[in-house]
């Protein structure tokens, strides 16, 4: 039954048992009504590292950020005492799955999905047509982050899923402007894009039938273009030089790399 929900998942929805998800897996979970959703990383022991913004963490004062995940860190956790662990100044948190879904439904992303069933998801943020890397290397990259950052939070070019899919692929936009992995963000942005290229067309067609499969075409291929699987504009980063790489630290010196080593070798121990 597992396969054939993961089978379903594909086909039909993303929805998915709490049984079914492994570690490693990229879940999500819709806020607000299915205004929009909250993407982290399932690390096992049920629980996720996910990104938020810090002003949500450090102040109950609303503002307009708070719409992408407004859950409020003072409240503790009746069963795991490191549930909203996260480092001072620092947006990755480490939450259980009960918090991170406050009673949602629960959705696992699809990776290496083929173009033509990646066109077919109407709504971003599901899926994408890049590989994901093996599952401890994607724990791995959640875990460092959660002691080291993902820098700051921006809605159209770091954001939750963002960090998930980095965690994933572990592959950067080289480009620092323009939007991030996010086909979440993409869509936001493609669906008024598409209807305003196409505006021109209401002169040529007088079916509006016609007018809403060309934009609706439009929209499609345009959040494509931008999925981070298919883009040429990125590169294969580890998470170690991550910061270096967005210009958030200065490169690292070789005793600190050597002092990093170290660490891993006794954490496999």
């Amino acid at each position: 039954m597992k396969t054939l929900g993961r089978v379903k998942m594909g086909l039909l929805s993303n929805k998915v048992e709490r049984d079914e998800i492994k570690p490693g897996d990229h879940i999500y979970t819709y806020r607000a009504v299915f205004t929009y959703s909250h993407h982290g990383v399932f690390v096992g022991g049920s629980k996720v590292v996910h990104f938020r913004p810090e002003r949500n963490l450090d102040s109950s004062v609303g503002s307009s950020s708070e719409l992408y995940d407004p859950i409020s860190p003072q409240s503790a956790c009746p069963i795991f005492p490191d549930c909203g662990f996260r480092q001072s100044n620092s947006g990755v948190v480490l939450s259980c799955l009960d918090c991170f879904l406050r009673n949602g439904s629960l959705y696992c992303s699809e990776y290496g999905v083929t173009p033509s069933v990646f066109v077919a998801k109407v709504r971003g943020g599901t899926c994408t047509t890049a590989v994901s890397d093996p599952p401890g290397t994607v724990i791995h990259r959640a875990m460092y982050l959660l002691q080291n950052g993902f820098g700051n939070y921006d809605i159209f070019q770091n954001n939750c899923e963002d960090f998930a899919l980095y965690c994933k692929t572990g592959l950067l936009i080289m480009e620092k402007l323009g939007f991030g992995r996010s086909g979440q963000a993409s869509s936001v942005i493609g669906a008024p894009l598409a209807a305003l290229i196409s505006s021109p067309l209401k002169l040529l067609m007088p079916s509006l039938v016609g007018v809403a499969t060309v934009t609706a075409g439009m929209y499609c291929m345009s959040r494509y273009a931008t999925d981070i699987g298919v883009r040429s504009d990125v590169i294969k980063v580890t998470v170690e030089d991550l910061a270096v790489n967005l210009g958030w630290a200065a490169p690292r010196d070789e005793a600190a790399q050597e002092n990093e080593a170290s660490n891993r070798q006794l954490i496999t121990l």
